[in-house]
């Protein structure tokens, strides 16, 4: 009985061996051949100034650069705070997101970079009819619609506000800000909820056609004008770490940027049957064309701009610090052929 006994357990230590050394074996294939399965999670808005990322979706571009052993899974967002929650969170490892966002977050916390531009204006300023508002200065005492408090437009109304002597009530002025989702403004226009909003497209064009609005800056005169850095892509300091994968990312996004710029009708057409599938609202023609007469889809980065974005958070107490040394890596977009 002792004998059959120390035969049973050695011969179960034995199994318990032969399948550690197959483990070992299989993950040490693994290594070698590099089969093992990364996942890149990559994040966007669901409108017109992610086209980018749209278009390398949609075209197959991050399938073809990542490679077959990277899995892709999206996320959309409908504003840059969530967007860099969400990278907090690793829920989202590389994206596009506006500038203003990203380096709010940057700030208190140095483990996000901007590593390419993505889309240039895309923001216009636009009053309701009943505001008689003919110039930058009449906006005093008036109240202005943004997306977002600390979004990249409502950056970029701080900014043409200063060029007239014009402060936010936040910060001892006399311009309210009144924070409201894009879509919701052109309720706001015809309820006289708001004198004005700072949008990005196609909303500018869907105010001046649905809500009786008037363009008071188009996109290259609005802050910065053709410089306006709206739509940036970011990623995190890990996914950076990662070999190889945000050279990959980025050959995609630019390979996306120079299709667009080659072929803008198609690249509408792209991002409309995408915007329907995704949202199951379709957005009319015109208005696209409208909101692509009014943006520039670029991997340029205006360093300057983005300084300025970052003195212009800090006046506004969004952030403790305008030190943004290192939130910029264009080291391996610079590498990309």
């Amino acid at each position: 009985m002792k004998k059959l006994l120390f035969t049973l357990i050695a011969s179960i230590l034995f199994i318990g061996i032969l399948s550690g050394c197959a483990q070992s074996d299989q993950k040490e294939e693994k290594a070698e051949t590099g089969s093992d399965e990364k996942t890149v999670k990559i994040g966007y808005f669901p409108n017109l100034t992610h086209i980018a990322t749209i278009v390398a979706l949609e075209k197959g571009y991050f399938e073809e650069a990542f490679g077959k052993d990277v899995k892709i899974e999206t996320k959309t967002v409908s504003n840059g705070g969530l967007f860099m929650e969400a990278m907090a969170t690793k829920a989202i490892d590389v994206g596009t997101v506006g500038p203003g966002p990203l380096l709010n977050f940057y700030v208190k916390n140095p483990n996000y970079h901007l590593i390419s531009g993505a889309v240039n204006g895309g923001a216009v300023l636009v009053t309701s009819e009943a505001s008689n508002i003919k110039d930058l200065k009449d906006l005093d005492g008036k109240k202005v619609a943004i997306p977002v408090i600390g979004s990249t437009q409502d950056i970029m109304l701080r900014k043409a506000l200063q060029e007239v002597d014009l402060k936010p009530t936040t910060n001892g002025g006399s311009v309210e800000l009144f924070a409201s989702a894009p879509a919701d403004t052109v309720s706001l226009f015809v309820q006289k909820s708001v004198d004005a909003a700072a949008t990005q497209e196609p909303w500018g064009y869907v105010l001046e056609n649905q809500a009786d609005g008037k363009l008071l800056l188009d996109w290259d005169k609005f802050a910065w004008g053709k410089d306006s850095t709206n739509t940036v892509v970011a990623a995190s300091k890990e996914f950076l770490e990662k070999d190889g994968l945000a050279a990959s990312y980025l050959k995609a996004h630019k390979k996306a940027v120079e299709f667009i710029q080659n072929n803008p009708e198609e690249s509408q057409e792209i991002v409309m049957k995408h915007l329907k599938d995704l949202t199951g609202k379709e957005l009319k023609k015109d208005e696209v064309e409208a909101a692509f007469s009014r943006l520039q889809v670029t991997t340029d980065v205006n360093e300057k701009v983005i300084q300025e974005m970052a003195d212009i958070s800090k006046e506004a107490n969004y952030i403790p610090s305008n030190d943004i040394k290192g939130l910029i890596d264009l080291s391996v977009l610079e590498g990309i052929k």
